[in-house]
């Protein structure tokens, strides 16, 4: 099992199973939103269990995608697809070792011009 928390702790959630490879997205929304890239694994909602879902404030980027942040602290901790049966939970917010990795980055077309990607895994334009 997993476990993941915001910075105050406020609100906290666990995974059921081990974690796939995580994905960097570089899109300027998830740039904004995170303040830098997001790094995040995607699961079936029915492997994460939250609390504290009193302390979520949930932001529409867009008319099918919801970002999920700590009201309390402002961490941000998740990205819904609301018309999917999957949720995405950033990787900097687990208590935890993850046990898993960058297995992609996406949308590099748009990300920032302060860094470089070096890691070695793909990297997709959109």
């Amino acid at each position: 099992m997993h476990k993941g928390s915001c910075l105050c702790g406020a609100v906290h959630f666990t995974v059921a199973g081990d974690l796939p490879e995580g994905s960097a997205c570089h899109c300027s929304k998830c740039r904004k939103h995170t303040g830098h890239y997001e790094a995040g694994v995607d699961l079936p909602r029915s492997a994460v269990t939250i609390t504290g879902e009193e302390a979520i404030t949930w932001y529409f980027s867009s008319e099918k995608v919801r970002r999920g942040f700590c009201s309390v602290c402002g961490s941000s901790l998740f990205f819904d697809p609301v018309h999917l049966d999957w949720i995405g939970l950033m990787l900097g917010s687990f208590d935890t070792p993850t046990q898993t990795r960058i297995g992609l980055h996406i949308f590099v077309a748009d990300k920032g011009d302060y860094y470089e990607i070096t890691d070695g895994s793909p990297q997709n334009l959109q």
